[in-house]
């Protein structure tokens, strides 16, 4: 009866979020409610149930996505992203300038949120396009495959990123483990399967076609790159040097505090804002505009991610999780597969990459805890399977279609079969490397 309501509850979430277009942290708010009176709660636990899961769950993340935006923001609005396109463009040439804007989605794509970096880099495509008179699908699908593995894979997004504290991962590690995975997954899904998408040559919407800022008003390549992945670096480096080093030693000591996710991103912001603002004469009173600005750009994601930890809660103190986790184990699936199976069940019901991640953690999250599968690697599967098979029900999709002027039937050629592959080897690359650690 429990795991008949569990699913009840989410085809409910469905139908509010898919069906009846509601918004999505309200939909999570109602689906609490339906669940806590169908299996007997009090009104009063559940709500306190929501309450507590609100709060656990923004208490540990808000912190590093509010920075990530912000710092995302900054990257954007500089011209540090047209800048790191540019200078690998000028460096691949135009016989690879496919794998160019590939990489270029890659670094900007780990501090931009996907639909920042989306809106941020089409026009850049458009750009490229022109220059080199190459079919923007051709050259977008590489860029846009990157942008997607490091929003559903890659710490600091919010999905990922909340994946971590649900798994107890570390998030160094997944960070680690993420970039493996996801250098073949993008490799796939763009330049090897763009190959076969020659053949879209429409003309991009105009109204797309932004100009590009002047080459003097960009900020170094050194600085933009810095400014770029110096989560990457703090969080990958620190990771690496607590593997070489003695666990009583001082250096261990500073790689963990420099390796702390908060500590980590609040660097990236401070040096953002110097390298990126100040140092460029760019007034203070701006900045923090555009740091104002970030917040509001990610207020819809934060509402989500809490309205997804009600629901965890509502499972815990509800007593399903515990449940669904014993008839879980008796299907004897490897957590791995089980995980990327409902995210993309999740993903392909409600269009939305992280609702599907979340919910799937909050459903399966007691079987990692009894299992011996590396919580990394649970969050990585959990996320590519969040990417899965995207269509009519994601506002990617038609970003994708408005974007480049495809039709309905086009954009499921290229936009879902890239998605789909992305999401397909992120499983295989998981499953590989679940035999080595």
């Amino acid at each position: 009866m429990a795991i008949l309501v569990v699913l009840l509850s989410i085809l409910l979430l469905v139908f509010l979020v898919a069906y009846l277009r509601l918004n999505t942290f309200i939909a999570f708010l109602v689906v609490c409610l339906f669940m806590g009176l169908a299996l007997g709660m009090k009104i009063t636990d559940i709500t306190q149930s929501v309450q507590t899961g609100i709060g656990k769950t923004l208490g540990s993340l808000v912190i590093i996505i509010v920075f990530g935006s912000m710092l995302g923001k900054l990257v954007a609005e500089s011209g540090a992203a047209q800048r790191i396109a540019n200078g690998l463009m000028h460096v691949f040439g135009r016989k690879y300038v496919q794998w160019s804007l590939m990489l270029t989605g890659f670094i900007v794509g780990i501090p931009l949120f996907y639909n920042i970096g989306f809106v941020l880099m089409v026009p850049l495509i458009f750009t490229v396009a022109a220059r080199t008179k190459l079919p923007a699908v051709y050259l977008g699908i590489p860029m846009l495959a990157s942008l997607s593995v490091t929003h559903g894979y890659l710490p600091p997004h919010p999905s990922p990123t909340a994946l971590v504290g649900t798994f107890g991962a570390n998030m160094g590690t997944t960070l680690l483990l993420g970039m493996v995975v996801a250098i073949p997954s993008i490799v796939l899904a763009g330049p090897v399967f763009s190959r076969f998408l020659k053949k879209y040559t429409q003309e991009p919407a105009p109204l797309f076609n932004i100009a590009a800022l002047p080459e003097e008003q960009l900020p170094s390549m050194l600085n933009s790159i810095l400014a770029a992945l110096l989560p990457v670096i703090l969080l990958a480096g620190t990771a690496l040097l607590k593997l070489v080093v003695a666990p009583d030693s001082i250096c261990f000591k500073i790689a963990t505090w420099l390796g702390d996710p908060v500590i980590v991103m609040l660097l990236a912001v401070f040096n953002g804002i110097y390298i990126l603002g100040l140092r460029r004469g760019t007034p203070v009173k701006k900045v923090m505009g555009l740091l104002d600005e970030a917040i509001r750009d990610v207020s819809v994601i934060i509402l989500i991610i809490g309205g997804s930890g009600a629901l965890t809660q509502m499972l815990l103190d509800s007593k399903v999780s515990d449940v669904i986790a014993s008839s879980l184990r008796d299907m004897h699936m490897n957590p791995l597969l089980l995980a990327w199976s409902i995210a993309a069940l999740i993903r392909v019901s409600v269009g939305s990459a992280t609702v599907a991640g979340l919910t799937t953690a909050g459903i399966i999250a007691p079987i990692v805890a009894g299992s011996s599968i590396n919580p990394s690697l649970m969050v990585l599967a959990t996320g590519a399977g969040s990417l899965m098979f995207s269509h009519v029900n994601d506002g990617g999709f038609w970003m994708f279609k408005e974007y480049f002027n495809l039709s309905v039937k086009d954009t499921f050629k290229t936009w879902t079969v890239m998605e789909t592959i992305v999401s397909v080897v992120g499983l295989g690359g998981c499953l590989l490397l679940s035999l080595f650690v």
